[in-house]
């Protein structure tokens, strides 16, 4: 039997070659663009399927993955510069509103995984992780809590948090645009009056970053500085928690003490935090993380949990499609706009904001420009949400540990 064992350099190499073919497969396989499965957990997924066939047959792997926690942290703390209470206000009732309403669903999706999970006998934290640890917070987020709740109990969590994921993520692109449709339709919506139908201001522009090679306080340099002042005071926090018993992953410090950044620095300016500048290296980070968790897992450690969890999962589609077509479009207004926001809470309580983003786009080139929609779905998904659930996750570990 071929035995690999490979040390930090060679498996972060291979990270890089796995998530570079992630990339070539998402341009060739349609489906996988359109459902907005991420690169890096396509050539992650090979991997540890390649593994699972060769398991005691004909190959053995062991992967350094000591870069894991660094590169989880990194990215977290990127989430946390984007957590600006000035882009709050500026949302106004609509945002805040959007985000009260994602964070009290984060609690339904927990305690309905918790009751089924439960009924069959397993251990309540697989409710949890197939709940708002995976759906809302998606691959990155269940990965880096998996270490969390395999410590509490859940055997296989990194397995679990792959499939729940990859399992939301496709149904929120599979679910999500049908529910805007059917709402825009049976209630007769349309766009604002005064807007073509052919307007495409909900398309944002790419964002650029310049980088001068030639100096040494380059703006990205800077905010990577700023980004690790954030991830090492972070970790003195983080441990400060530890001490007073509380279960916490090693990145919520980094992310706290990000987010004062941020602040900070919206109120004075003294850091010059570019938010672009720092989506590109937590999008870095991100990548390479979950190739390498996903490169890790142990598939075979489903045997046993994978009708529980199916189950599980199957029960979240239908109460976010229930909760998308009622409570989130009535909240929001019951307009266009507000359908429009009820395929995109379904993106991202299933999958990614990419996810919402994708299924909006949908709607928009359908039917005509959702504004509204475009600035709150992807403050509350791509930014709020997320510090919000990690609180969350943190108080059901500890409770049900």
């Amino acid at each position: 039997m071929l035995s690999l064992k490979l040390d930090l350099l060679q498996t972060l190499s291979l990270a890089a070659v796995l998530y570079f073919l992630g990339l070539q497969l998402r341009r060739r396989v349609g489906w996988l663009d359109r459902l907005n499965i991420p690169a890096a957990v396509v050539g992650g997924l090979i991997f540890a399927f390649l593994v699972l066939l060769g398991r005691d047959r004909f190959l053995s792997v062991q992967l350094d993955t000591a870069a894991q926690p660094l590169l989880s942290v990194a990215f977290f703390s990127t989430i946390g510069m984007g957590a600006s209470l000035a882009l709050l206000r500026a949302g106004g009732l609509q945002v805040v509103t959007f985000l009260l309403f994602a964070t009290a669903f984060c609690f339904v999706q927990n305690f309905l995984g918790i009751a089924i999970a439960r009924g069959f006998g397993q251990h309540p934290l697989l409710g949890v992780m197939a709940g708002s640890v995976t759906l809302v917070g998606g691959p990155a987020t269940g990965l880096a809590f998996a270490p969390l709740l395999e410590e509490a109990g859940l055997y296989g969590a990194g397995t679990l948090a792959l499939t729940s994921a990859t399992f939301g993520i496709v149904c929120g692109g599979l679910t999500g645009t049908p529910i805007g449709t059917w709402l825009i339709d049976k209630f007769h919506l349309s766009p604002s009056a005064g807007r073509s139908a052919g307007a495409r201001e909900d398309v944002v522009a790419p964002r650029v970053i310049v980088v001068e090679t030639d100096r040494e306080d380059a703006p990205l340099i800077l905010n990577m500085i700023v980004l690790a002042v954030a991830m090492g005071v972070g970790s003195i926090l983080s441990r400060w928690f530890t001490d007073l018993g509380l279960t916490l992953p090693a990145y919520i410090g980094a992310m706290m003490v990000a987010s004062v950044l941020r602040n900070v620095d919206d109120a004075t300016g003294w850091l010059k935090i570019d938010p672009a500048a720092m989506d590109f290296v937590g999008g870095f980070a991100l990548n390479i993380f979950l190739v390498v968790a996903l490169m890790d897992l142990k598939l075979w450690q489903l045997a046993g949990q994978a009708l529980p969890l199916f189950v599980i999962l199957a029960a979240q589609v239908v109460v976010i499609s229930v909760f998308a077509l009622t409570v989130s479009f009535r909240l929001m207004g019951r307009d266009y706009d507000s359908a429009v926001m009820a395929s995109g809470f379904v993106g991202f309580a299933l999958g990614t904001t990419a996810n919402a983003v994708a299924n909006m786009r949908a709607l928009v080139t359908k039917y005509g420009p959702a504004p509204r929609a475009f600035l709150v779905v992807p403050l509350v998904g791509a930014f709020f949400i997320d510090f919000a659930n990690a609180i969350i996750i943190t108080f059901f570990v500890n409770w049900m540990r």
